[in-house]
């Protein structure tokens, strides 16, 4: 009950802080006249997050990061991992938010790395469950067909949206999860 009320409240949070944040960004858009894909809502967080100077020090120009102290960014790996481990969380809702808010990477950039990302630990936890017998191999190999084709018209589709978009869109996608542990909570079967 614990873990479950936990992980309601971090994913209500991030649902809640994503939708002002990306709501905030759109209006900067309209109002202020910047470009699209400068705008975040919310920058303070990453800009000192960048301005720690813990050697050593790294860049990642496809994020536009000139310089960052790698601890930063194995930080936000370690509190990804901890948080699905703990909670068994899917590492996204926790790990999208914590590139774009925390270490300051565009939107498009943040889903890729998310999914890129994921390969690697997922496949640690796949090959754990497989040496244990855990894996049905022709269900996984089923739904990864309707996974494919939707994974290729999710990443066509970003190309249409900007930034803040996607963070607006991805803002519900906590607030369902919460909902679904919450009626897991109270008793409510199917679920």
């Amino acid at each position: 009950v614990t873990i479950g009320i936990t992980y309601i409240v971090i994913l209500v949070v991030i649902s809640l802080f994503t939708a002002w944040e990306s709501i905030r960004a759109i209006q900067m858009v309209r109002t202020d006249q910047i470009d699209v894909n400068e705008a975040v809502g919310f920058k303070g967080l990453a800009r000192r997050i960048q301005a720690v100077n813990i050697p050593p020090m790294v860049s990642f120009p496809s994020s536009g990061i000139e310089s960052i102290s790698l601890w930063m960014v194995l930080g936000v790996g370690f509190i990804t991992g901890l948080l699905a481990g703990a909670l068994g969380v899917g590492g996204g809702f926790i790990r999208m938010p914590m590139l774009v808010y925390v270490l300051g990477v565009p939107t498009h950039v943040a889903v890729g790395t998310d999914l890129f990302e994921i390969v690697f630990s997922s496949g640690y936890g796949t090959i754990t469950h497989a040496l244990k017998g855990n894996v049905d191999i022709l269900m996984a190999l089923v739904m990864q067909t309707g996974a494919a084709i939707g994974a290729q018209i999710g990443a066509t589709a970003t190309r249409f949206f900007a930034g803040p978009r996607i963070r607006l869109a991805f803002s519900f996608l906590p607030l369902v999860g919460a909902v679904l542990v919450i009626l897991r909570l109270v008793g409510i079967t199917g679920v």
